[in-house]
């Protein structure tokens, strides 16, 4: 460049300037989902933090909040998927079968494979995801899904009894509050190192109490 008197005056690049940045990393986000789901199942809501999850999903913590929302947001849609892709196994039965009593048979005897299938964590999410939580609402969120199936369970019964498969007598509610208990207890023993054998035969001996007309 000249000077207004004909000297050369060198132009020099301006400090400080930011070099372009480059374009944002891009994820797949079903299976960033996928890798979520598995964290949260494995270590609990309360002990997965945002770090562990940005280091399994294999994004920066922008790309998180970007994509899901914060940790609790993230969790909601993890609980949503899991039922989704593990965890429908229950709805299906009573659905499916013709009895109450065969539909809790079984979904005994599928929360026995579920629980204890090769590739993911043992045991189940909704029920393991609450252990040690201190924030209210995704223990009072998990408590609410847990009292629902127990409700789907008690609404099944009572239309067996209403159908003459079970007997007159039988307490719906705490047949199903029972069937909820033995699910919850064969997702810790699967935690614990319990067989789909095993927890099998759990499920057959809890059936044997199942009231007949």
């Amino acid at each position: 460049m000249v000077g207004s008197e004909g000297a050369e005056v060198q132009v020099k690049p301006a400090v400080g300037r930011s070099k372009p940045r480059g374009r944002p990393r891009s994820f797949d986000r079903e299976t960033a989902l996928e890798k979520a789901i598995l964290a949260f199942w494995e270590h609990g809501y309360e002990a997965t933090s945002v770090s562990d999850l940005t280091r399994v999903m294999d994004i920066g913590a922008p790309s998180l909040y970007a994509a899901f929302g914060d940790k609790r947001s993230l969790f909601e849609e993890v609980v949503k998927e899991y039922g989704v892709r593990y965890g429908s196994f229950g709805d299906r039965a009573l659905a499916e079968e013709p009895t109450a009593r065969a539909a809790v048979r079984r979904m005994l005897r599928e929360a026995a494979v579920e629980y204890t299938a090769p590739g993911h964590p043992h045991g189940c999410l909704v029920i393991h995801a609450a252990t040690n939580c201190s924030t209210p609402e995704v223990e009072e969120s998990l408590r609410a899904r847990r009292n629902a199936n127990i409700a789907a369970l008690e609404s099944r019964i009572g239309a067996g009894i209403a159908a003459g498969e079970l007997p007159a007598g039988t307490d719906a509610a705490a047949l199903a509050r029972y069937t909820g208990a033995v699910i919850q207890g064969m997702s810790q023993q699967a935690r614990d190192g319990a067989s789909r054998v095993e927890l099998e035969a759990v499920a057959e001996i809890a059936m044997t109490i199942w009231p007949r007309t």
